[in-house]
């Protein structure tokens, strides 16, 4: 029998009666779900690239899942999906709420005999971040911060405290260039508010973005192209004029654009169009040029910073700035469908060796 895994096909569990927990420790199991073909890494290869970041990613979830299960030693399925890549853990980033590790440092040891020209375009570290785990041990405090990731406070969270200063301390170790920033879902949004962060300041992380949550309604999801474009023409309009009303009463009005600030800030976002959580930057960036083809990108410039949901919360005296909002992207959408939509959301989708992507630059 063969059972889905992230898009593609793994052998099956050899007992009829396996659980779904069986399947589950098997995805956790770099051997039976990793990216196993990639022997060695091109790091000039768009694929091999993606799918060792991805896999640095997963790595940190299943650092959760040994805690979470009591893992140890020889037992623990974490340390292959980075050793494999010739990664070592240089440490484990804990939230001080629940003990739950968030996210990893790693920091590339390969052997001498892995040295070559691909290795220049290696990153010295990759800080990733996990996406949440519906788990005792961890569940609570990952669902409390999905909460915040759609009213845009993520940024008041000690997680995200203790994830930034770990940014800042080894970017000031070893230098922008040598650091990349990754995450999946929930952690996409946690690499994403530290890499704007960072840009804010003048320093732009190489980021890698599995899943990145868009809060807004579906409206990709709509069929009729004309109905589509017609609600986003709407809610630009909608967006713009609230957003116009709101600098205008607004004492804090700045004469910097600071989304302008953070477009040379050109992260990498890895989505699928049949995922719900992320596939509306599909629609978001290509909405953003067909205004202006039409002439009306002044309005769409002011929309395509604000969030109805910031706006509201602003004009309530809440300051809030839309985190999923970033004015450039390498945007690489996986066009097949996967089914159920949950599994367009898993990370495991990314190191698939077929996978047939598309990929567009966009810039502000």
């Amino acid at each position: 029998m063969q059972w889905r895994l992230g898009g593609y096909q793994e052998a099956a569990p050899a007992a009829a009666t396996s659980t779904f927990s069986i399947m589950a420790s098997e995805r956790e199991d770099f051997s039976l779900s990793g990216p196993m073909h990639l022997t060695n890494v091109d790091w000039k290869n768009a694929h091999h690239r993606r799918s060792a970041v991805a896999s640095l990613v997963r790595g940190v979830r299943i650092l959760e899942r040994d805690r979470q299960v009591k893992r140890r030693g020889s037992q623990a399925l974490a340390p292959p999906w980075w050793k494999f890549f010739h990664f070592q853990l240089h440490r484990q980033l804990v939230d001080d709420e629940d003990s739950s590790i968030f996210g990893a440092i790693y920091e590339f040891k390969p052997p001498e005999s892995h040295y070559q020209n691909s290795v220049d375009e290696r990153p010295c570290y990759v800080i990733a971040f996990r996406g949440t785990i519906i788990k005792p041990g961890s569940m609570l405090r990952d669902l409390e911060l999905d909460m915040s990731i759609i009213i845009n406070r993520l940024h008041e969270k000690s997680r995200f405290e203790t994830a930034i200063q770990a940014v800042r301390n080894v970017v000031a170790k070893v230098g922008e260039s040598n650091v990349w920033l990754a995450g999946h879902s929930m952690g996409a949004a946690t690499a994403l508010l530290a890499g704007k962060t960072m840009a804010k300041t003048g320093i732009f992380l190489q980021t890698f973005l599995f899943n990145p949550p868009f809060i807004s309604a579906p409206i990709e999801w709509i069929k009729d192209k004309r109905v589509k474009h017609g609600l986003r023409i709407a809610s630009s309009v909608t967006t713009a004029g609230l957003a116009l009303a709101t600098e205008k009463n607004s004492r804090n009005s700045r004469s910097v654009d600071p989304f302008a600030t953070l477009s040379a800030w050109i992260p990498f976002l890895f989505v699928n169009q049949g995922d719900p959580f992320c596939a509306e930057y599909i629609g978001y960036f290509k909405h953003r040029k067909k205004m202006y083809d039409i002439g009306i990108g002044a309005i769409e410039r002011l929309a395509t910073k604000n969030a109805l949901v910031s706006l509201l919360m602003t004009a309530m005296g809440m300051e809030s700035e839309p985190l999923h909002l970033i004015p450039s992207a390498n945007l690489i959408v996986n066009l097949s469908y996967l089914t159920p939509c949950q599994e367009a959301h898993w990370i495991s989708q990314w190191w698939r060796p077929d996978l047939p992507v598309k990929s567009k630059q966009y810039t502000y």
